[in-house]
């Protein structure tokens, strides 16, 4: 990549996770995370203080791997033709404060995001809900657009939490993974039980799971499940 600030091998995985991470932005209109334009997908660049990140404003329909912008953690454009995406900074501040955070994604997914708009955190009452993310999802602060306030809201909230998505007040949800496709399945998930436990308080009040089950439940499920 003759000209950019960065050498063969960082332009390669560049390169790859701009692919990545426009593939991505595909599953969260699959799964409806998503509409219009809203949301945003982004990748920590390995081994360069860089990320990868949706434009501004670009339809889904017209995202290429092409149009990912690539910053700095700061949020300064260093490669692509569009702006990139009005949740860079607050992105970026997760990244420098969380140094193993390779993923993070923004939605405004209609369930979980209702319980944002009542400032209340998702009661962990489902066995799914203790496997991916060790007990409730946590409510961070209201925190206005642009800025790296949202940022500082999601690092303080999931300081305490097993839980890689958090519910900022009033707006909507942010996940984090150890890669884009973790953060994004977060995601996903997050909508899936907070769409259940809403159905769940409309018929009364759902039975907590007992700490102790959570706290086996998540150790099973993150260290056991699936093919190793």
């Amino acid at each position: 990549m003759t000209g950019k600030p960065w050498s063969d091998e960082i332009g390669t995985e560049i390169a790859r996770l701009r692919d990545e991470v426009c593939r991505l932005h595909a599953e969260l209109t699959r799964w409806g995370l998503v509409t219009w334009t809203s949301g945003n997908v982004s990748a920590r660049v390995p081994g360069a203080d860089l990320m990868v990140i949706k434009p501004s404003g670009l339809s889904y329909d017209d995202l290429t791997p092409a149009s990912m912008v690539v910053t700095t953690l700061d949020g300064e454009v260093v490669d692509g033709e569009h702006r990139p995406s009005s949740d860079t900074d607050a992105h970026g501040y997760v990244y420098r404060a969380m140094p193993d955070v390779g993923g993070v994604v923004h939605t405004h997914s209609p369930y979980a995001t209702a319980w944002a708009a009542r400032g209340e955190a998702i009661p962990c009452v489902l066995t799914a809900m203790a496997d991916e993310f060790g007990g409730e999802i946590p409510v961070g602060p209201f925190a206005l657009i642009g800025g790296d306030d949202i940022g500082k809201g999601i690092v303080a909230t999931l300081a305490g939490h097993r839980s890689p998505a958090v519910l900022m007040r009033n707006h909507g949800v942010f996940t984090i993974g150890r890669s884009a496709k973790a953060a994004v399945k977060a995601a996903v998930m997050c909508e899936d039980v907070a769409r259940t436990v809403h159905i769940t308080c409309s018929g009364g009040d759902p039975v907590p799971i007992e700490p102790h089950h959570i706290d086996a439940l998540y150790e099973r499920y993150q260290n056991v499940y699936g093919q190793r």
